[in-house]
């Protein structure tokens, strides 16, 4: 057993000396012993609720973490903080509270952890947000950290019954495929009857959405930027091994207090190289764009949109998972997992092996360990891969100066050049009911704006948007930008994240029915033909943002503090402003 000497941790606050009489009599209150009152006290934080499977099973994991915790002489509290779960929230209002939720996450866990001086953390998450909430209140907090992904859905299976598609039957299924089925259903070639019986098959278990989306793509971040024990993330949610991990994550967190190896020793510019690599080669979620920068503002490091992109653009593209590819969580995890494509990523020398991990040992000493290999199926050998460049590409140009980011993966190289005329929607909801209408044409680009996130307010994600018209058939007819975000289960030729955005007057403000848009993955450009002089012209007309109904609250407080799209969207000004470390106090 390790004695830890508390006099330079937080928790001394709380429980040393005879002034903290009254704070000890509260722990007596709640059953707990002398030795666990005066052992270090590690923070179990969960987003465990009832809104959505992403969550649902995180309170009985964090058990498994408690038990890891206290076997190693630490005496573990449990909070809880909130989600947004986006599968819930997408395609209404809600939408606006889901990048808000990622600010509360990360503020709710560093005022726990402030408040009752804790001297360690253990964080569990399952949703798109509440995975780069959490990495961002261990990065802000800098205190030593473990990331525990709740785990992955598992595939949804339709039978074989009247009405329901061919197409349908004996693959996979995930929540991409309901939303896509909504568009289907619009357009007459699916009945109700039949999508009631896939809403009943596609999701049947606990655990967050089963492709390479947010949540897929942010728990492998975890893994490659150090702060997750190597193949944590792959268990699908349901799996009992999931409890080793928690176990050993608890312990983990122990090792790293007694070494003294904090969050920002782990979260480094080489690590989140790293962590761009991996989303980058599995085609991950374009949200990473925004979330990376976000973790790398906790820790004072610059690493902007642009930073992200510059990686993406030579990093191989050779995991093949939904919604660009086959495959889902389940089977990566089955092939090996993150491990085995980081060991590819090293063959190329595209991994920085120095980087520590929250096991505390280096990456290059974890990979060192695994010896599976590719298999050639889902995770394919990076010298034959799927596609030469990042399965994520940065734009730039003059409707997008601050820069844009869209995902290729799964399309073909012909197919990532796109010219068309302009069709404007001042919001996600006129363009949803025009494209359930069929009121635009094949060929043209599709224009959202008022969605970033100040003027949404919120910076929504447009997958009820995309999916139907992947549904209709159309995802490769037309092409679309915004200065919103979209879902990881996004597919098509889909561009988020433009900046400036329409409420900070940005170029897509200035857009107009008919402007000739193109669109060039390749070449990395998002422009449109028009002269600096027309493009003035119009902003001296520009009659400024568009006035929302947001006049008071969380999401309106929110657009008053929020910063450039490229920058991570955050709300405060990081850690180069910071006085004090918190683990120092």
């Amino acid at each position: 057993m390790t004695e830890f000497d508390k006099k330079n941790l937080p928790s001394r606050y709380v429980t040393e000396g005879p002034a903290r009489a009254p704070h000890r009599s509260y722990y007596y209150a709640m059953g707990m012993t002398e030795q666990e009152i005066h052992q270090p006290l590690v923070g179990v934080a969960t987003c465990w609720n009832e809104a959505a499977p992403c969550n649902i099973a995180l309170s009985r994991q964090a058990q498994s973490v408690k038990k890891g915790v206290s076997e190693a002489s630490g005496t573990p509290r449990e909070f809880t903080t909130i989600t947004v779960t986006d599968g819930i929230a997408m395609g209404h209002e809600g939408m606006r509270s889901s990048l808000p939720s990622r600010e509360a996450i990360t503020d709710t866990v560093e005022l726990t952890m402030r408040g009752h001086c804790y001297d360690a953390l253990v964080g569990l998450a399952g949703c798109d947000k509440s995975l780069p909430g959490m990495m961002m209140a261990m990065v802000r907090l800098n205190v030593p950290s473990v990331f525990i992904y709740g785990g992955s859905i598992l595939p949804g299976r339709a039978p074989a019954v009247e009405g329901v598609p061919e197409d349908f039957v004996g693959r996979d299924l995930t929540v991409q495929d309901m939303f896509e089925a909504v568009g289907r259903h619009q357009n007459g070639s699916l009945s109700e009857a039949a999508l009631d019986v896939l809403e009943r098959a596609a999701c049947p278990s606990a655990g967050a959405c089963g492709g390479q989306f947010t949540a897929n793509t942010m728990a492998c971040v975890s893994e490659a930027i150090g702060l997750a024990l190597m193949n944590s993330s792959g268990a699908p949610a349901p799996y009992e091994s999931r409890d080793h991990y928690g176990e050993e994550s608890g312990k983990a967190v122990m090792n790293l207090l007694e070494k003294n190896i904090r969050a920002r020793d782990i979260v480094t510019r080489k690590s989140l190289e790293n962590a761009a690599r991996v989303v980058a080669c599995t085609g991950g979620s374009t949200n990473a764009g925004l979330h990376l920068p976000a973790i790398a503002h906790e820790a004072g490091i610059e690493f902007f949109l642009e930073d992200v992109c510059e990686i993406f653009r030579d990093t191989p593209y050779f995991v093949d998972l939904k919604p660009g590819g086959q495959f889902v969580a389940l089977d990566l995890y089955e092939a090996g997992g993150i491990p085995v494509v980081m060991k590819e990523l090293r063959k190329a020398g595209l991994i920085h092996e120095d980087c520590m991990t929250a096991s505390g040992l280096s990456i290059g000493e974890e990979l060192d360990m695994i010896k599976r290999k590719a298999d050639g199926r889902v995770i394919h050998p990076i010298d034959k891969p799927l596609t030469k460049t990042g399965g994520v590409v940065g734009l730039k140009g003059n409707v997008a100066p601050e820069g844009a980011i869209v995902k290729v993966a799964g399309i073909d190289a012909e197919n990532q050049v796109f010219t068309g005329p302009a069709r404007v929607f001042e919001c996600e909801e006129d363009a949803f009911d025009a494209v359930k209408k069929r009121e635009y044409k094949e060929g043209e680009v599709i224009v959202i704006r008022n969605e970033g996130p100040a003027g949404g307010p919120g910076m929504r994600e447009m997958l009820a948007t995309t999916a139907a018209l992947s549904g209709q058939g159309m995802g490769k007819k037309v092409a679309l930008i915004t200065d919103g975000r979209f879902s990881g289960a996004t597919r098509g030729f889909c561009v988020g994240h433009v900046g400036p955005e329409a409420a900070r007057g940005g170029p897509i403000a200035l857009l107009q029915n008919g402007d000739k848009i193109t669109i060039d993955a390749i070449k990395g450009e998002l422009s449109v033909d028009l002269s600096d002089e027309e493009l003035e012209r119009r902003r001296a007309a520009w009659p400024g943002p568009r006035e929302t109904t947001y006049g008071s609250g969380a999401v309106w407080k929110y657009a008053q503090l929020v910063g450039e799209t490229y920058k991570g969207a955050v709300t405060h000004p990081g850690a180069k402003a910071e006085r004090h470390v918190y683990m120092d106090i």
